[in-house]
C-alpha cells in the first residue's frame, strides 16, 4: 500500500511524505523538526521508516530543517548540485547537511532510491535550481510540482501517467492584482520564474488529465492572494469543461498551509 501525507504546504513551510509498509521518502523539509516529530507521533508514524529525503529547491520554506532531520536520522538527501550549493549558502538553514549524506542528482535521469523509482525534472522558478519529481512505487506514480513559474512541455510529459499529482495553485490573478503586495513582488510572482496561478494550474491539469489520474492535490496556496475554495472551484470548473467530474472521475484536495492533511491511500 502506497500512502501520501502533506505536513504543510505554502510559504510557511513545505513538507510531504510518501511511504509504503517498508519504505518512506520525505520531500522537502521546510517545517521545524520538533513539529515534524509531533505530527509523526499524532499520525502513528515512525521517523525510523523514513529512508531518504528529496529536495525540490533551496528556498527556506522547503529546506529550513533539512540538515537537522538528515543529520539526526542519518538520511541521505537527494538534490541537484546547484540546490545543494544553495542550501550550503542559505543562512536560514542553520544546520547544514553532513557531507556524507549529500547525494547529487541530475535532471532527467532515473534513480532507484530504496523501493522507489525517482525521476527529477526541470521546473522553472527563481531559486538556484528547481525540480519536480515523478516517484513510482509498484506501478503507482506520484508527480509533485511545486513553485513553478510556468508550465513546460517537459512537465506535461511527466504527469501523463500519474495516479496522483501534487501541483501548485498559488494565487488568484484578480486577488494578486488588487492586493497589497508591492509592484516588484507582484511582477516576480507573475513572471515565468514565479508561481502558478489557479487558472494556469487548472489549464495544465485539464490539458493533461488521463484515466490514470485519481487524486489531485493543490499545493502552495498563497495566504494573501488565494483562498482554498476559490482554488478548488477554479480547477473543478475547468476540469468540468473537458468532461472530468470531480468526485466521479478524480478526487480534488487542497493542501493546508500549516496543518497535516490526513493520509491519502494511493494504491
Amino acid at each position: 500500500m502506497l500512502k501520501f501525507i502533506s505536513f504543510g504546504s505554502g510559504s510557511s513551510g513545505n513538507c510531504y511524505y510518501l511511504f509504503s509498509e517498508t519504505d518512506g521518502i520525505i520531500i522537502d523539509v521546510g517545517i521545524g523538526l520538533r513539529t515534524l516529530k509531533k505530527y509523526f507521533r499524532e499520525y502513528g508514524l515512525s521517523l525510523s521508516s523514513v529512508k531518504n529525503i528529496l529536495v525540490t529547491h533551496d528556498h527556506a520554506d522547503h529546506v529550513k530543517s533539512v540538515g537537522s532531520l538528515a543529520n539526526e536520522f542519518k538520511l541521505p538527501v537527494y538534490a541537484t548540485e546547484k540546490v545543494h550549493d544553495g542550501i550550503v549558502h542559505n543562512y536560514c538553514v542553520q544546520k547544514k547537511i553532513d557531507r556524507v549524506l549529500v547525494r547529487n542528482i541530475v535532471k532527467g535521469q532515473v534513480y532507484s532510491i530504496g523501493a522507489f523509482k525517482v525521476v527529477p525534472f526541470a521546473v522553472p522558478h527563481d531559486s538556484s535550481d528547481n525540480v519536480g519529481y515523478r516517484i513510482e512505487y509498484s506501478g503507482c506514480a506520484l508527480c509533485i510540482i511545486t513553485d513553478a513559474g510556468c508550465v513546460t512541455d517537459e512537465m506535461k510529459g511527466y504527469v501523463s501517467d500519474a495516479k496522483c499529482i501534487v501541483v501548485e495553485a498559488n494565487y488568484d490573478e484578480e486577488m494578486l492584482e488588487a492586493g497589497r503586495y508591492p509592484l516588484y513582488l507582484k511582477k516576480r510572482i507573475l513572471s515565468s520564474s514565479g508561481h502558478l496561478s489557479n487558472a494556469e494550474c487548472a489549464r495544465f491539469l485539464a490539458e493533461n488529465v488521463t484515466d490514470s489520474l485519481k487524486l489531485i492535490c493543490l499545493c502552495h496556496l498563497s495566504e494573501e492572494n488565494n483562498h482554498p475554495e476559490l482554488a478548488r472551484k477554479t480547477v473543478e470548473a475547468v476540469l468540468a469543461d473537458v468532461g472530468v467530474a470531480v468526485g466521479r472521475d478524480v478526487e480534488l484536495e487542497v493542501l493546508k498551509r500549516r496543518l497535516p492533511t490526513g493520509i491519502f491511500d494511493l494504491a
